[in-house]
Order: structure tokens, then C-alpha cells, then sequence
């Protein structure tokens, strides 16, 4: 995979499922990261090939829940983001998927408690040697590109010498979000910081952070001189700010994102976060709409919201004549 002038569609939590990555590509995402999952998780899995829906699932053995959902259509683009602390485990997960994604990408960056408890996420920032482990076990044994995500750390020269660190490895690219861990999203993300780290290293490195329309994408290449720009709640509230012609009405995107939810049989639950996130960044949840949304239990119920009752016999209709036929 090429990581040079590319547009990323990062990693997001409960939401970057196959419908908000197909839709970010529809809209020119070149590259588009799934949601961190955990190593433990995954190597509970099995892989499975879903024909009905034209899909390959990452099952988790006993209980039959998907845990990840790709398809042919992304198969040259979708990185999968693994959450691990350890090498023999990481390999062991990546194994599972690599045949499936175009790369596999290490957690450094996420905050948030289910990460760092486990010695995961931005835990991993303070152990060196430990990503480097882990990095180095991934790159001898895996055919396809491996690569990382990091925050900063507290100081700059601190956060160039990881990342020195990480390139030695041999990864294809390093994303970098300009924020340090302790940092909140309303906090401005450090684009001086990101530059730091492009000056240092010789493969790409791909800037995230605050871009919220499309011209911020060539303000953050020009800030840092980053090879490619990772967008992550922009692309999340409006799909199409990977388009150069311009954002589509956020109503329209939405419309979109839950046909393919619909097509591609995602969860409810998920379907539900991704619903709710749009809403809240546009309008506002305590509105008809959101209240609606926390009051459906299925994914019938969503349909009927939405008034999607006929897409949704056609998809149905469409498989029931697809089986038919084998």
C-alpha cells in the first residue's frame, strides 16, 4: 500500500464498521481504518464467508457475534487497527485477518480507560521497547504493510525520538494525532508537533487532527508536510469531506450511510452510535430524531424511522433470489 497523498478515513470506535468505510470511500477516502479491536477478542474468532451478503466476517467462536465485517470491494484499502500489549498475542490476531485487509495498523494513541488498563493504546507511548517488540514480531511475519498510530508525547523532542524508535522497526507509516494524551478533542490539535516528527523521518508520516472541511487538508500538509491527512470526526459528521467538490448536505449523507447499513446487515447497535454522533454534531439529540433513535430496541425499528421499509424489502427480495440461484 502507497501512504503518499492519500486521504484516511482513521479509526473510530463503535462507528468505522464497513457501512462508514464504504461511504467515506464513495466520497474519495483512498485508505480507511475499522475500529481498534483487541487482540483477546480476536483470537477467540474464526474467519467466515458470509455468501448471502457478499461478506467475510471475523466470528467470534461460541456465540457467532461479528466482531469484524470486511468485503471485496475495500479489500485493497481497509487497514485493520488491532489493540495489543503483546507480541506472540498480536501476531496471533493479525494472522487471523491479513488476508483480508490491506494492513495492519497498531494502537498507540487512544486515552481512553479499556485501552490503558490493559496496557494497550497510548500505554504503549511509554514502552519502547515493548513496540518495538511487538512492531518488529508483526513486520517479520506478516506479508502485508504494518504501520501505528500515536499521540504526542509531552514534549517534542520526546515524541521524534519514538518516533525514530518506531521507524527502525521497518513500518510502511506512522500516523500521528497532534494531540498529547492528557488533551481533549476541544483541545487544538499541535500541527507545529506533527512537523517536528515529518522533519525526522524518512517514510510517510500521515497528519491527524481538526480537519473539518476539505481545504483543512492541504492547511495541515502545508503546516506539517505530512505525506497524507487522516480524518477521523469530520468524516464521521460528513462523509463527503473527502470530496473536492464540495460537502453534501449532512441529511443526504446520512440517508446514505443507513442504506448501507441496511445492504451490509450491520449492527444495530453501531448503526445507532454512527446515527446519534451525526445528529449531535448537527443538531441536537434531546430533538425528535435522536429521541426516536434511543427509543428503537431492533434494527426493523431504525427501518421504520427512517422510513426505509421499501429498500429494505428490495435488499431482502434480492437475496432471497440471489440463494435461489446457487
Amino acid at each position: 500500500m502507497d501512504y503518499k497523498d492519500k486521504l484516511v478515513l482513521g479509526p473510530m470506535v463503535r462507528v468505522g464498521t464497513l457501512p462508514l468505510r464504504l461511504l467515506a470511500a464513495d466520497y474519495g477516502a483512498d485508505i480507511t481504518y475499522g475500529e481498534e479491536i483487541i487482540d483477546h477478542k480476536v483470537i477467540k474468532c474464526e474467519r467466515r464467508i458470509n455468501k448471502l451478503i457478499g461478506t467475510t466476517d471475523i466470528v467470534e467462536k461460541g456465540n457467532g457475534s461479528i466482531v469484524f465485517r470486511t468485503c471485496d470491494e475495500e479489500r485493497n484499502r481497509v487497514v485493520f487497527q488491532l489493540g495489543t500489549s503483546d507480541a506472540v498475542r498480536a501476531l496471533a490476531a493479525a494472522q487471523i485477518v491479513c488476508n483480508d485487509v490491506a494492513a495492519v495498523d497498531i494502537n498507540m494513541g487512544c486515552p481512553k480507560a479499556f485501552s490503558v488498563s490493559g496496557g494497550m493504546g497510548s500505554a504503549l507511548l511509554s514502552k519502547p521497547e515493548l513496540i518495538h517488540d511487538i512492531l518488529t514480531t508483526l513486520k517479520r511475519n506478516l506479508d502485508i504493510p504494518v504501520t501505528c498510530k500515536i499521540r504526542l508525547l509531552k514534549s517534542p523532542i520526546e515524541t521524534v525520538e519514538l518516533a525514530r524508535r518506531i521507524e527502525k522497526t521497518g513500518v510502511s507509516a506512522v500516523a500521528v494525532h497532534g494531540r498529547k494524551v492528557a488533551d481533549r478533542p476541544r483541545d487544538p490539535a499541535k500541527w507545529n508537533e506533527i512537523a517536528d516528527v515529518v522533519a525526522a523521518l524518512s517514510i510517510p508520516v500521515i497528519a491527524n487532527g481538526d480537519i473539518f472541511e476539505y481545504e483543512d487538508v492541504q492547511k495541515i500538509k502545508n503546516a506539517t508536510g505530512a505525506a497524507s491527512v487522516m480524518i477521523a470526526r469530520g468524516g464521521l459528521w460528513n462523509a463527503s469531506i473527502f470530496s473536492a467538490e464540495g460537502q453534501a448536505p449532512w441529511e443526504v449523507i446520512k440517508g446514505e450511510y443507513f442504506r448501507k447499513c441496511i445492504l451490509w446487515d450491520n449492527d444495530v447497535k453501531s448503526t445507532k452510535q454512527t446515527l446519534r454522533e451525526m445528529i449531535m454534531h448537527h443538531s441536537c439529540l434531546e430533538l425528535a430524531e435522536g429521541q426516536a433513535i434511543n427509543k428503537t430496541d431492533t434494527f426493523l425499528d431504525l427501518v421504520k424511522l427512517y422510513n426505509e421499509d421499501k429498500y429494505y424489502e428490495n435488499v431482502k427480495y434480492n437475496r432471497l433470489i440471489g440463494r435461489a440461484a446457487e
